[in-house]
């Protein structure tokens, strides 16, 4: 092909419909709008299979179609000749188109009728510029110059809890996000929670998503960058915000109500899920493929930073204790729950799980011994605590649980006294109760 398929990306994120045409195999033409033209890799698209449609019934039987597709900043039109190769019904390209045809859908009002039942994968012929006189599209903002920056930014520390905030505040300086979030994928490999955030008015640490729910859970459990580049309605993530048992506690997902554009990406150390970046804006099509290539690199990047800070060592000593005052006042009421480790401070909901667990183990040590000072390797060791055999994400559970203290109930605290230790500070008298 004269024309790169890689040129075209911007045609193809379903800003401007497609238009298909094919042919039976006596010779009847037909043309039809295309929902999805996916870009897969340098020689192949994927259209969308949403209903056995003529265009379908055509490519099964004459495998040959010309695909249409148009450049939104310079209304080029360029000419297609694929050929019909498979269908996938599942995996991370499935995953993807669905995620993006949600969008697509719900920006149309078409949601209850746009619903992806597979990935039609063609092999791209040849590419015929239909507009040769157009001036090509204005350059989008340099993608590796806004990742350069933003590395620039991010810098090197060996404390997670600053890594994590940095992480998200460079993206910032780099590309101009302003909305998103890291979050951690949990201990079960089921789910992930939210372990930093930027700008929502409530920072929505320890929010929970199931694997595969909204376009965290999908960049997750498929470990692919996921991006939406219209307002998605539904999609969002009411589906990640279900929960079984409406009277469970949860904490609510820190997202914009009317996001335009989305990315997800995934947090990876070589084969390793650690987590998902994700990112959003109140205008359309924000994130362009490049965009979505440099933020993948940059979740790369991170994820090996977030594996070198957990193979520290742990400091051998802490620091020496400040004077310890005395508690006052009424006593916290703290409810602990064993069948999900959730704990509640009078009445009012704060953690669960590993983190709950920890909390009320420290609470009741502190209480039978006075102790104040603890270091991560005991609790490792610590026969209480739902670990697994491999606890490395202990640390961000430490600072998943420091936080929502400092928010809900900042009576209890946990101070950082060195690498691998910390100090439970409590500063009004303690009332444990375990149902």
């Amino acid at each position: 092909m004269k024309i790169p398929l890689e040129s075209l990306r911007s045609c193809l994120d379903g800003a401007v419909p497609a238009v298909v045409s094919t042919c039976s195999p006596d010779g009847i033409p037909n043309v039809a709008y295309a929902s999805q033209v996916h870009y897969v890799d340098a020689a192949h698209v994927a259209l969308s299979f949403q209903f056995f449609s003529k265009t379908r019934e055509n490519v099964l039987a004459h495998p040959y179609a010309q695909v249409q597709v148009i450049e939104p900043g310079s209304f080029r039109h360029f000419r297609l000749r694929v050929r019909y190769l498979r269908t996938e019904t599942a995996g991370p390209l499935f995953e993807y188109m669905k995620a993006q045809l949600a969008g697509i859908a719900a920006q149309t009002g078409m949601d209850k009728v746009f619903v992806l039942r597979g990935a039609d994968v063609y092999q791209v012929l040849d590419i015929e510029n239909v507009d040769p006189h157009l001036p090509a599209a204005p350059p989008r903002p340099d993608a590796l110059l806004g990742l350069r920056r933003t590395l620039d930014q991010l810098g090197t520390c060996d404390d997670l809890a600053v890594l994590a905030d940095r992480a998200l505040a460079a993206l910032t300086h780099g590309f101009g996000i302003r909305h998103a979030q890291l979050a951690m994928l949990d201990e079960t490999g089921n789910a992930l929670y939210t372990l930093a955030s930027l700008g929502y008015p409530a920072s929505g640490v320890g929010a929970e998503v199931a694997l595969g729910e909204g376009l965290i859970g999908v960049a997750a459990r498929e470990r692919i960058p996921v991006r939406i580049n219209h307002r998605t309605g539904d999609y969002t993530y009411h589906a990640a915000l279900r929960v079984a048992d409406p009277a469970t506690p949860r904490i609510a997902l820190p997202v914009l109500t009317d996001a335009h554009s989305q990315i997800a990406v995934p947090v990876v150390d070589g084969e390793c899920l650690l987590g998902v970046l994700y990112a959003e804006s109140e205008h359309d099509a924000f994130f362009g493929h490049a965009d979505e290539d440099a933020l993948q690199i940059y979740g790369r990047h991170l994820g090996a930073l977030v594996s070198r800070i957990a193979a520290l060592p742990d400091e051998e000593s802490a620091a020496l204790p400040l004077p310890r005052t005395q508690p006052r006042g009424t006593p916290l009421a703290v409810r602990y729950f064993a069948h999900d480790h959730s704990v509640f401070v009078d009445n009012g909901y704060l953690i669960k799980g590993v983190a709950g667990s920890i909390l009320w183990t420290l609470l009741n040590e502190h209480l039978a011994s006075g102790r104040r000072d603890f270091c991560n390797r005991e609790l490792r060791r610590d026969p209480r605590l739902p670990l697994p055999d491999l606890s490395d994400n202990l640390e961000t559970r430490l600072i998943l649980l420091q936080r929502r203290l400092a928010e809900r109930c900042p009576q209890i605290a946990l101070e950082k006294t060195g690498r691998g230790r910390f100090r439970l500070n409590i500063d009004r008298p303690l009332a444990l109760q375990s149902a």
